[in-house]
């Protein structure tokens, strides 16, 4: 993801027993908690990943960033 002073976040997701979080929702709360002045852009890879609840983070914070969700190979979906 790349917020909208120019950062890079990369991120996976965390699953343990008492949570978890896809790793868009981990890289949108990076740049949150690193005082971002908004977002950008996100992609997020994997054949079937849970990527819904990090969009929706992504949107929470600027709506009118791009998102894009991406197989493993690189083919846009």
């Amino acid at each position: 993801m790349r917020d909208a002073d120019g950062r890079t976040y990369v991120a996976v997701g965390v699953v343990l027993a008492s949570f978890q979080l896809t790793a868009l929702q981990l890289a949108v709360a990076m740049a949150v908690s690193s005082g971002a002045s908004g977002l950008a852009a996100a992609v997020v890879v994997g054949a079937e990943p849970d990527a819904g609840p990090g969009f929706l983070a992504l949107r929470d914070v600027t709506p009118e960033a791009v998102a894009y969700h991406a197989d493993p190979d690189g083919t846009l979906r």
